[in-house]
């Protein structure tokens, strides 16, 4: 296991090459920790030179309903009535506070995702 620094975007692309020839190398073995390490610089790489902005709390909401196979009419319990659901799925309006704890308690969405933007 030869480890480098990740310097500029051509090594990035390599460690990712890399990390996926060895993703799901089985733990304690020398490919699981050259994995650990592999994540480590990626994630410290892109934190330093790639501005991700805040979460988007429509597109977490979103993403959840994807991963779960939810309809807007599942939401209803923590937004509200499917007109409202409608409003903020369409970004007509914004969540309030009691949406986001509703939202984070049910569908487990973390609060820093749905807190951009809150009323």
């Amino acid at each position: 296991m030869t480890i480098k620094p990740i310097r500029n975007d051509d090594d990035l692309r390599r460690a990712f090459r890399r990390l996926e020839k060895i993703f799901q190398a089985v733990e304690g073995t020398p490919q699981a920790d050259e994995r650990d390490v592999l994540v480590t610089l990626i994630e410290a790489y892109e934190n330093k030179h790639y501005d991700f902005g805040p979460a988007d709390p429509v597109e977490a909401i979103k993403f959840r309903m994807e991963q779960e196979g939810l309809t807007p009419r599942d939401l209803e319990p923590y937004i509200g009535p499917s007109g409202r659901v409608s409003e903020v799925l369409n970004r007509r309006r914004p969540l309030s506070l009691r949406m986001v704890k509703r939202l984070h308690d049910g569908l487990n969405i973390p609060y820093e995702s749905l807190m951009e933007g809150v009323q």
